[in-house]
């Protein structure tokens, strides 16, 4: 669509209308809500380390790369909740449990 002055808008970045349609085609699930806002919540070094992988009955269950990291994260699970249910538009998980895989 032109302006007045018969110019085209400035192009959409491709990173915006990427994250647009990846929220328009992701399932609307508790899982998937939590694996979009999983980055947001812990930062980029937790993230980098850690995969969301299943939500059964409101436990949210995440693997990591290494067994100091389940160890951590598993005492930072009450702040890591609270901060994952506010990047979340729906209530977050009722708990969190972390996993070790190799």
């Amino acid at each position: 669509m032109r302006d007045e002055r018969g110019r085209s808008p400035e192009p959409e970045p491709v990173a915006r209308a990427l994250g647009q349609l990846k929220r328009m085609i992701s399932p609307a699930t508790p899982l998937a809500e939590a694996q979009a806002a999983w980055p947001a919540a812990v930062g980029e070094r937790i993230a980098a380390v850690t995969e969301v992988v299943e939500e059964v009955e409101g436990t949210l269950y995440v693997d990591c790369r290494e067994a100091v990291w389940s160890e951590e994260l598993t005492l930072m699970e009450p702040r890591i909740r609270a901060d994952l249910e506010s990047a979340m538009s729906s209530p977050g998980p009722q708990e969190i449990r972390f996993r070790t895989v190799s």
